[in-house]
């Protein structure tokens, strides 16, 4: 069955693809010398919120994770420092089911299903993208249909200015923790000439170092209010060294374009745990090495018929040891790799009604050994694969002031597994299990949009979405914890919404965007891990949750420009959310939790930016707030976790010398020097310092 349905589906990529070497483009397509037009008009039905160009350059943000704190709707689980494990929870849904795109093409990691968004630097970035529900684009592959919200990061793009053929791009950082941080981009055009449809290519390489030891106060207070300890101490083996390389290559051709990708990762890190127990230092090291190479080529055959081909190959090892015999000895070692192949045909029925149909093909395999020490054989030694196609059908159609998009994703998941389990003592096989899965489903949205005032930018919006992620490698197959019965754990969005622009002409205000949207989310089937016999190590992972969130996001950017040539632009978001954890109670401790709020989910967060711009001097403050929260379902007392907030505060200025261009920047984050912890054991940097070197030739 596995082998006729595989057969069968890949037919039909197949099938699309040889469609599209048979078309022939429409005869009257021509290239100018400086512009190039490609696809059609882009119908926005849910606007994302989105950070870019100098807004995005100006935040006090190391990386991808710490500018998408400023959304709202948005909590970012940060374990602390340089190095640090830093994920994404929209709408309190989960990190799992939240879609991370790199240049249009999803991140993938079956073994857990999150990705690290701290190991991706802004220096490459030149937007920022967050929706909820999905991207609201029907031209676009089938797994952009398939997550409960996503991310989108889109790189930059070579530019060059008159007769340039060559641009170069320095950074260099330094600061507190001891951090190193050069970075080198060369962008090369490749044709002759000013044509913009000239082949580019670029070269990004960067380095980081960073001891990671920073000073924290740590203060204990009890239930019953009385402290039951306060010290202040340094943070311990967060160390980190990192290279990342990045490369491209990008083209316009007549009514398309194509680009190729590589990127490599390497990394060491140490990980300074949770204080618990009195202790303060830990041993654990970490090493991450991600490599892939992506491709992508639109192109429009007709006046009616847009195709698109996207292409990925990525192979991720990681090692995880823990020396430390009080604990466990571990020496995890894992080797994730990925096929990805995505068709996607646009057909525009009328003028103002599309279709589109595409097809994903998605191959996972994950070899991971798990032993306790380097000497001895693994513990288990895991071989799993996942094969999974992906169908998606959706139309977009405008009627004077009415949008609406609709789609249908019909997902088939083909899982296969040898999982061995050894007598490390006898040097033999003392369990093997075998496991072979198929889930397949199939899951509606539907986004409309409506402006009732033709002269006024005034628009009301709302979405339904049901959706659901699998269980992931580890959830199934890894050790004491996975349970290959799980079933896959679904969501389902309603939101409602409305949105105000208005530019101005005159006065001091140029612009003014402000946008609210209500929300009630359910995840059902949630997939719950809990400790078995007490134990840190050994969980039981089931199919037992149930979660209801209601929520409202409120968001406002106004421009302002005043006299002197003084621009100013602010933003301010807010969060409210009431997420319910309504798990059935089977034991005492979950009627403790039933109703609660769940883990690490506040109440009450927002985030303010303040930019000013003037004659080449850049000031940004930002702020970033989040309320008091639980560490657990059971919302008692010794599970409470006290509300913190962050000032940071950046002044750059920019200069000429000749015809190069150069930015010296000073950053200082945690202006107050608060103490406080995102995850609860996990102390974050206090006040902290970096400067910055821009040059550009």
């Amino acid at each position: 069955m596995f082998l006729r349905k595989t057969f069968f589906f890949s037919l039909l990529l197949l099938l699309q693809t040889i469609s599209f070497a048979q078309s022939k483009s429409d005869s009257s397509v021509q290239v100018l010398n400086e512009v190039v037009i490609v696809g059609d008009r882009y119908r926005e039905v849910i606007p994302s919120q989105r950070l870019a160009g100098e807004q995005l350059e100006a935040l006090s943000s190391f990386s991808v994770a710490d500018a998408v704190r400023y959304f709202s709707g948005v909590q970012i689980k940060d374990y602390g420092g340089v190095g640090g494990l830093k994920t994404v929870d929209i709408r309190s849904m989960g990190s799992n089911h939240l879609g991370v795109f790199y240049d249009g093409i999803e991140i993938g990691n079956a073994q857990n299903g999150t990705v690290d968004l701290g190991r991706f630097s802004l220096d490459l970035i030149e937007e920022v993208s967050l929706y909820n529900g999905q991207k609201s684009e029907i031209f676009q592959s089938a797994k952009d249909f398939g997550s409960a919200g996503s991310i989108y990061l889109r790189t930059r793009r070579p530019r060059f200015e008159g007769n340039k053929k060559t641009n170069l791009v320095a950074y260099f950082r330094t600061g507190s923790f001891d951090l190193v941080n050069p970075s080198v981009l060369w962008e090369q055009k490749l044709g002759k000439g000013r044509k913009i449809s000239s082949p580019t290519m670029s070269l990004n390489a960067e380095y980081i170092y960073s001891s990671g030891k920073y000073p924290f106060r740590y203060r204990k207070v009890l239930p019953n209010k009385t402290v039951a300890w306060d010290t202040s101490a340094v943070r311990q083996n967060g160390d980190i060294h990192t290279i990342r390389l990045e490369g491209s290559f990008n083209a316009y051709i007549p009514q398309g374009s194509w680009n190729v990708k590589g990127y490599f990762y390497n990394s060491e890190k140490g990980l300074p745990g949770a204080i618990v127990d009195n202790v303060w230092k830990n041993a654990q090291r970490q090493w991450d090495r991600s490599a892939f190479v992506q491709g992508s080529f639109q192109k429009k055959l007709s006046r009616n018929y847009d195709f698109l081909l996207n292409a990925k190959y990525s192979n991720d090892y990681m090692r995880y040891h823990n020396p430390d015999t009080v604990l466990m000895l571990i020496n995890n070692k894992f080797l994730q790799q990925e096929i990805y192949v995505s068709t996607a045909n646009k057909y525009r029925i009328l003028s103002n009604w599309d279709i589109n149909l595409s097809v994903d093909y998605i191959w996972n395999a994950l070899d991971g050994k798990l032993g306790k020490t380097e000497k001895t054989d693994e513990n288990t030694h895991i071989i799993a694969n996942r094969s999974t196609i992906l169908t998606a059908f959706a139309t977009a159609f405008e009627w004077q002031r009415f949008k609406a998009q609709a789609s249908i994703l019909g997902t088939f998941i083909f899982d296969d597994s040898d999982i061995k389990l050894y007598d490390v003592v006898n040097q033999t096989i003392a369990n093997k299990v075998r496991s072979s899965s198929d889930n397949q489903d199939f899951t509606p949205a539907v986004f409309l949009s409506y402006k009732p005032l033709k002269r006024h930018n005034l628009n009301f919006r709302a979405f339904y979405k049901h959706i659901f992620r699998m269980p992931t490698f580890n959830e199934l197959y890894y050790g004491d914890i996975g349970t290959i019965r799980l079933r896959p754990e679904f969501t389902t969005q309603y939101n409602v919404g409305i949105q105000y622009d208005k530019n101005f002409k005159q006065g001091i205000v140029n612009y003014v965007n402000f946008r609210t949207d209500a929300y009630y989310n359910e995840i059902t089937d949630k997939i719950i891990a809990t400790p078995k016999n007490s134990s840190l190590y050994r969980y039981t992972v089931e199919n037992v949750g149930y979660v209801e969130i209601r929520g409202i996001d409120v968001a406002t950017q106004i421009g302002w420009k005043l006299p002197a040539g003084i621009q100013i632009h602010t933003s301010l978001n807010y969060t409210y959310q009431k997420a319910q954890d309504f798990t059935p109670v089977k034991t005492p401790a979950n009627k403790i939790a039933y109703g609660g709020q769940i883990a690490y989910i506040p109440w009450h967060s927002g985030s303010a930016i303040v930019n000013t711009k003037w004659l080449g001097w850049d000031l940004n403050y930002s702020f970033i707030y989040v309320g008091e929260r639980y560490h657990n379902s059971a919302n008692i007392p010794a599970n409470h976790e006290q509300p913190w907030y962050t000032h940071d505060l950046t002044l750059g200025k920019s200069f000429k010398i000749q015809n190069s261009k150069f930015k010296i920047s000073a950053e200082i984050n945690n202006l107050l020097n608060q103490a406080y912890e995102v995850i609860d054991c996990y102390p974050m940097p206090g006040r902290n310092y970096k400067l910055i070197l821009k040059v550009e030739l």
